[in-house]
């Protein structure tokens, strides 16, 4: 097993690791482990599976992710754990009072951060800074806090802020911005057709606005301003876009491979994202056969270690009292007649 690790996550088809599983985790050492609502089905079988992932790669603080960002998007949906609100729903509540709705929502991302923390989780992989229209892809909808970037950037904050306090690892996405993408980038390649000067001035905003936090996930979406052919996450035109037109120096992971905006076999992807110039490739199905993109993955370069460390170094140890916290957003909705 190489000392660094590879520059990918990989996924799990069941809520155990298999003894082959293991063994291939164990020789290819890649950075982390993606784990979705097939993964997960109670805390203490959560905790067994993410410690036996990290013995697998001989490593304490490797990265464990899920999609937990509340609404439909929240993978730890059964029974033991409190279900949170959509960003759409704090949207709501942000206009009617502004401050009440930045209140509230920081509260909701520390229960979701520390209940996160306590199992064990490094990252829900939120929040979603996209844009949305009339237009947009309903594979977006109310995971967005609407359509314009000020206020998109103001309630994102505290999403970034609520979670880091916790000891979780926001991670804004998907970058540069999906919400003029009209199709679903799981089914198809979405292309973007708006202006450089549009971009700038709209969808890029949210992710300039929070450069500061230490990961972002890159969106398979093709820039046809930037880039015709190529979607983001595997363009190395839109990865210097993101660095330096962007601004932004934090870990860039890519969304899932298995998305058909894509094209190639997994490994290929693999390879097509890190050749990009993003710091790692996210494989969030995980499957044995699939698994032979872990193959094609390389170790991780100098400076995604740094940003990955320097990313660590910005959580806090906030401890709070999950569902007591949960309780009182609700008190906030029930109170301001917003369903």
């Amino acid at each position: 097993m190489s000392s660094t690790p590879l520059a990918l996550f990989v996924g799990l088809p069941n809520p155990t690791i298999s003894d082959d599983e293991f063994a291939l985790f164990r020789e290819t050492n890649p950075l982390g482990l993606f784990v979705g609502r097939r993964n997960q089905r109670e805390p203490e079988q959560t905790r067994r599976l993410i410690e036996r992932f990290r013995e697998a790669v001989g490593r304490d603080d490797a990265p464990v992710f899920t999609d937990q960002e509340g609404g439909r998007v929240q993978h730890l949906d059964a029974g033991p754990w409190p279900l949170f609100r959509s960003f759409g729903q704090f949207a709501e509540l942000a206009r009617r009072d502004f401050d009440l709705g930045k209140k509230a929502l920081r509260l909701s991302s520390q229960a979701m951060g520390a209940m996160m923390t306590e199992l064990g989780l490094s990252s829900g992989c939120s929040p979603v800074l996209d844009l949305v229209f009339e237009t947009t892809s309903a594979v977006i909808g109310a995971r967005s806090f609407g359509p314009d970037p000020d206020f998109i950037a103001a309630l994102g904050r505290e999403v970034v802020d609520g979670l880091l306090e916790t000891g979780n690892m926001p991670v804004i996405k998907h970058i540069p911005g999906h919400g003029r993408a009209t199709l679903d980038s799981h089914k198809e390649r979405p292309v973007v057709d708006a202006s450089r000067e549009t971009l700038t001035a709209t969808d890029f905003k949210p992710f300039v606005a929070l450069k500061d936090t230490p990961w972002a996930m890159v969106a398979h979406v093709v820039y046809s301003a930037y880039d015709a052919e190529l979607p983001a996450s595997v363009s190395p035109i839109m990865h210097d876009v993101i660095r330096k037109d962007m601004g932004y120096d934090g870990v860039l992971i890519s969304d899932c491979i298995f998305m058909e905006s894509l094209s190639g076999t997994l490994p290929e992807r693999v390879k097509q994202v890190l050749d990009a110039g993003f710091d790692i490739a996210l494989h969030s199905h995980g499957d044995i056969p699939e698994s032979e993109a872990a193959r094609a993955a390389r170790p991780l370069t100098e400076a995604a270690l740094k940003r990955i460390t320097a990313g660590k170094a910005r959580l806090g140890n906030l401890k709070i009292d999950v569902r007591a916290a949960h309780a009182q957003v609700e008190d906030v909705f029930a109170s301001a007649l917003v369903s």
